[in-house]
């Protein structure tokens, strides 16, 4: 994350679903449960959430299905109206946009990435591309340069005039990425994105999504209910339950401190040594400056394990990037991670 000034902010949200979803929602008596809100006849898809999302920030909202994380984020984009709280995006409050300022914004500001790639089949590859800047009433030839450009970054140089029947799943999901790049969003929404793809090109596209990232900065809001996948791509993870964020943390704190026992679920087959690093369980040094070689701050106590195991020292320097001292780590604490308490 690049800053900490929010580009999404979400406060006390929510989404129900029922005849008089306005008129429930007020009278609703406080503390009403996922369950109580059902047997009334209505569907909380989002309850109550506060979040922000910072610029920059790549957000992972989890869940399994029906835990309303596609819910919110069609809300994030006003595809969905909520019921009550608000959702500012750049400082705008959304729900008081008109029609034709909404439009706006997402042709503008918004990029869209889903499971079902919606390739228009009897488009080419650059025509494909160039669609949502035909839509926005681009010329001819901005349009194709800009089309050639995306297609070039996300590595499908060369199959610009091939049909989608012609591509494989990968290089599809690839069109449909590079369509949303066309427009050159801000704010990047990515509905389960690869969950249609084999294992191994699931793997490829994170990669190509992970480079992408690094060059563009964007600020992008990714659902899964892949944990692996949250894991290697998040900033920070948000795990949803029944419309409700039930912790939103980084990846190290979501596996070494699961707030409630539905987070801890999601993390107790989880490989802790090579999710957590090393950074996050340095302490402030406190006159303490062991001698020897350090440990980088961003390696996963997985990368540090041999390390680890040989080391004599009850504590051990880490470093940030710029190679400055950023505290101490507790061997002991460390090996705990790595081979389990006791």
């Amino acid at each position: 994350m690049t800053s900490d000034t929010p580009v999404i902010s979400c406060r006390n949200a929510w989404k129900i679903f029922g005849p008089d979803p306005k008129g429930y929602l007020k009278s609703m008596p406080a503390g009403r449960s996922y369950d109580e809100i059902r047997a009334d006849g209505y569907i909380a898809g989002v309850k109550d959430v506060s979040v922000d999302v910072g610029k920059g920030e790549m957000l992972v909202i989890m869940g399994l299905s029906g835990s309303g994380k596609s819910t919110l984020v069609r809300c994030f984009s006003r595809l969905h109206d909520i019921t009550g709280g608000t959702i500012e995006v750049e400082g705008q409050d959304i729900m008081a946009l008109s029609e034709n300022d909404l439009i706006e914004l997402r042709r503008s500001k918004m990029g869209m990435v889903f499971q079902s790639f919606g390739l228009l089949p009897h488009r080419t590859v650059l025509e494909n591309v160039a669609f949502p800047l035909e839509m926005r009433g681009q010329d001819k030839h901005a349009r194709r340069e800009r089309a050639l450009e995306v297609v070039k970054l996300v590595g499908l140089e060369g199959r610009e005039d091939y049909f989608p029947r012609e591509l494989s799943g990968g290089q599809q999901q690839r069109v449909g990425i590079a369509r949303s790049l066309a427009i050159e969003p801000d704010i990047w929404f990515l509905d389960e994105p690869f969950s249609a793809l084999d294992p191994l090109i699931r793997r490829e596209m994170q990669d190509e999504f992970l480079r992408l990232q690094g060059m563009l900065g964007k600020t992008i809001v990714f659902i899964t209910h892949d944990f692996d996948e949250a894991l290697r791509l998040a900033d920070r993870i948000a795990i949803m339950k029944d419309g409700a964020i039930e912790q939103c943390d980084t990846p190290d704190q979501i596996v070494l401190n699961p707030q409630t026992p539905y987070v801890r679920k999601f993390t107790e087959d989880i490989d802790k040594a090579r999710v957590v690093h090393a950074g996050v369980l340095a302490g402030p040094v406190n006159g303490r400056a062991p001698e020897g070689d350090p440990v980088q701050g961003d390696q996963t106590i997985l990368q540090l394990a041999r390390q680890l195991v040989n080391d004599t020292r009850d504590y051990l320097p880490v470093t940030g990037k710029d190679g400055a001292l950023m505290g101490v780590l507790e061997r002991r604490k460390a090996l705990d991670v790595l081979l389990g308490d006791g």
